[in-house]
């Protein structure tokens, strides 16, 4: 979950809305690579999730990482909720998911980097206070009722509203963890054929990181119970929005679809006010209730566009959110898999030629298929084995194309970044598989072992 943004001054013509989205339009030299990654931390001792204070806490982690390796503070009501050093933020999810939303950079050897210092960071200091974090897209098996509450104002506006709009908007806040990548579009054109790639092949992502097989202690029937759970989280806000594939979209029709989406909250002075379910439109307006007379700055606009959760989103950059968190190796993988399809324009191409003779359905039933039946997916004529395996194959030629080196000139690109997921190409396997193979096998049903084993 975003933090508050800083957009800009009052919003004086409707065209600011879009303007501030083609804002980030950036040449190709300029293009950057942002990982994001969540996880689970629970305390060793009880494999219970970890609270917000005490001895073994998520604030203690937090403190360990101002204190003992130069990240700054970032408060919210005289309490610790994040962390700030290099271009990158530690931030925690509702239920106290940890997460990392790394420094934008140039190549998938930095961003690997990035990751691997994180990880051992977290784990010097979790090792000494006796906890530990693990890397699903789902809690196997906590319930709701046991997960805490992060002392953040967003989410207990957030929390209650959920059961007014769905089914499962709190188990995403509190018991899911995901993998992103943050990508730059140069134009407008640019952003059209990258946003509707990023949607198509989204299921590609959810199929290749499936990993939340187990929700509430037991097997759940889904590879991805994660993305099962996105299904039913507020159609109004989520989705594989078919808008995007008709003729004309723009930035504009991203506005006015942002614009349809119900409020969540104003952010000022510190604090979030109540405008859940109000209406941007009536903001611009001055008729918001929540604030009367007032209308909004570019900051509330970006803080609202932070508010839609579909598969793929523009801000002033692109989001992939297709895919579960997951094992150390598939945190880099994920931005390998999405640079290698976006930022070679032949690349691109080859994986728009992919998907372009889509419908709405099949797009939706790939969707559907893949959270359930990940790598043995299929809608239609189309089976994900084999749609996955050409489209990593042209994520591999992007990245070769790219030619960007890595340990000092000894790694000529950034394709053995896809290793692990070409792994399950060839096995059929993703991690969900893996962890089912566990638990019907050497772990007889006792799901307590996947903290010992699969922990970072």
């Amino acid at each position: 979950m975003s933090i508050p943004q800083s957009g800009g001054g009052p919003i004086e013509h409707h065209s600011q809305l879009a303007e501030y989205l083609e804002s980030g339009c950036k040449p190709r030299e300029e293009w950057k690579i942002g990982t994001e990654h969540e996880k689970f931390g629970y305390c060793k001792e009880t494999l219970k999730p970890l609270p917000y204070e005490g001895e073994r806490s998520i604030l203690a982690v937090l403190e360990g990482l101002r204190d003992g390796h130069g990240w700054s503070p970032v408060e919210e009501a005289g309490k610790l909720i994040g962390l700030e050093k290099d271009g990158a933020n530690v931030s925690l999810e509702p239920g106290g998911q940890l997460e990392l939303s790394g420094a934008p950079l140039d190549n998938i050897h930095q961003t690997c980097d990035e990751v691997n210092r994180h990880l051992a960071d977290v784990k010097d200091i979790s090792d000494k206070i006796g906890v530990g974090f693990i890397g699903l897209g789902a809690a196997p098996v906590w319930s709701h009722e046991e997960m805490p509450q992060m002392p953040k104002g967003r989410y207990r506006l957030m929390t209650d509203y959920m059961d007014e709009v769905g089914t499962m908007g709190k188990s995403m806040m509190y018991r899911t963890c995901t993998v992103q990548v943050n990508l730059d579009f140069g134009s407008e054109a640019d952003m059209v054929q990258k946003l509707r790639v990023a949607l198509a092949l989204q299921p590609v992502a959810t199929a290749l990181f499936a990993n939340s097989p187990f929700f509430d202690g037991k097997v759940n029937g889904h590879k991805s119970w994660r993305s099962r759970i996105w299904r039913d989280l507020d159609p109004a806000r989520t989705g594989m929005l078919p808008f995007v594939f008709d003729e004309g979209f723009g930035f504009e029709a991203w506005v006015e679809y942002a614009l349809d989406v119900p409020m969540y909250f104003v952010y000022r002075d510190g604090e979030y006010i109540n405008a859940l379910g109000q209406s941007f439109r009536d903001f611009l307006k001055g008729e918001l209730p929540a604030l009367p007379g007032e209308t909004p700055t570019l900051s509330d606009w970006a803080d609202h566009l932070t508010t839609v959760f579909p598969e793929a989103r523009i801000k002033k950059y692109m989001e992939m959110r297709g895919a579960d968190g997951g094992p150390w190796r598939r945190l880099c993988a994920l931005p390998a898999f999405w640079v290698g399809l976006m930022y070679d324009q032949s690349a691109l191409d080859a994986a728009w030629d992919l998907v372009k003779g889509w419908d709405t359905e099949t797009r939706e039933m790939l969707r559907v298929s893949a959270s359930v039946d990940g790598l043995q997916a299929q809608a239609g004529d189309v089976r994900m084995h084999d749609l996955a395996r050409e489209v990593l194959a042209i994520s591999e030629a992007g990245l070769k194309a790219r030619g960007r080196v890595g340990a000092g000139g000894l790694v000529p690109d950034e394709t053995h970044f896809l290793d692990a997921l070409k792994e399950s190409v060839e096995s059929g396997k993703v991690p969900a598989d893996e962890l089912l193979d566990h638990y019907y096998g050497d772990w007889d049903g006792d799901l307590d072992r996947i903290y010992k084993e699969f922990s970072y």
